[in-house]
């Protein structure tokens, strides 16, 4: 998916909700449990209910992977329904890789090959071994990387908030990685619970993209976020997932997962004023 291809389907959709599809066997309604395919079942009832109103789908892969094989298999069937489905969505493998560019190059081929398993539109990536562990995943045309930038984690105060000449590790990271890629293939995750920091990270990069987690469950004001963060082309995806897939754990999880994207899709249209 394009750059104009995302800001339109944000317009279209008066959302710029991603919905985190972090499921987990254990957590996922009982009816389901023991089923085969029931991560795959549970995936498609989220999407199905939240579709109209998110425009943005996060499988964090280290729940699929703890399946082993099977939940790879999972994986691959989430992301042949989203593919067949007439209402597009942009997909993203949260898999925060990042190694020594031969590695890199079959972590981009795993997960953003057209002729892959997967054929998400983007991949988090981790910075931390610099420029040949970050371009592999830009080599792919209309494929995005998004880089971490500033996470809402306790141990983000670790290092990116580290100074060196003046400059603290994260703004570092933001303007080096300016070199990478640009406005088409490059966003960057601002977790929400550092929303008041949106604003030095839009001095740097104010036309990007950025991906937020941390609205709900985890603490972060979706109305802070989108006061620091917003621009003209809205430049934001904004993830919530435990808040919204396991709304309920009852046989009616779709609709309340429905009745909570719909809430912050509202939220973000008012923000939009569209």
């Amino acid at each position: 998916m394009t750059r104009q291809e995302l800001i339109s389907l944000i317009r279209e959709r008066k959302s710029f909700l991603c919905v985190g599809l972090d499921t987990d066997l254990a957590k996922i309604p009982a009816h389901l449990q023991g089923q085969p395919d029931a991560a795959f079942l549970f995936n498609k009832a989220i999407i199905d209910a939240t579709i109209d109103y998110a425009v943005a789908y996060k499988p964090n892969l280290a729940f699929y992977e703890s399946m082993g094989i099977e939940g790879l298999v999972q994986l691959k069937k989430t992301m042949q329904y989203l593919h067949s489905l007439s209402k597009p969505a942009f997909t993203i493998a949260d898999a925060k890789r990042g190694d020594i560019g031969n590695t890199s190059k079959q972590y981009a081929k795993a997960f953003l090959d057209p002729q892959g398993d997967f054929n998400f539109d983007a991949m988090t990536i981790a910075p931390y071994m610099g420029e040949d562990s970050v371009t592999p995943f830009t080599a792919y045309e209309g494929k995005w990387v998004i880089l971490l930038a500033l996470t809402s984690n306790k141990g983000a105060f670790d290092f990116q908030f580290l100074e060196s000449n003046g400059k603290r590790l994260f703004e570092s990271v933001l303007e080096k990685s300016k070199q990478w890629g640009n406005e088409n293939n490059m966003m960057y995750v601002v977790g929400a619970t550092k929303a008041d920091m949106l604003s030095d990270i839009r001095a740097i990069v104010p036309g990007s993209f950025l991906l937020v987690p941390g609205i709900g469950a985890q603490g972060g004001s979706l109305e802070e976020v989108c006061r620091y963060g917003l621009n003209n082309d809205c430049g934001l995806l904004v993830n919530s997932s435990r808040g919204i897939i396991y709304a309920s754990d009852g046989i009616d999880f779709a609709d309340r997962a429905a009745d909570e994207a719909r809430k912050l899709q509202q939220q973000m249209a008012a923000a939009m004023n569209l």
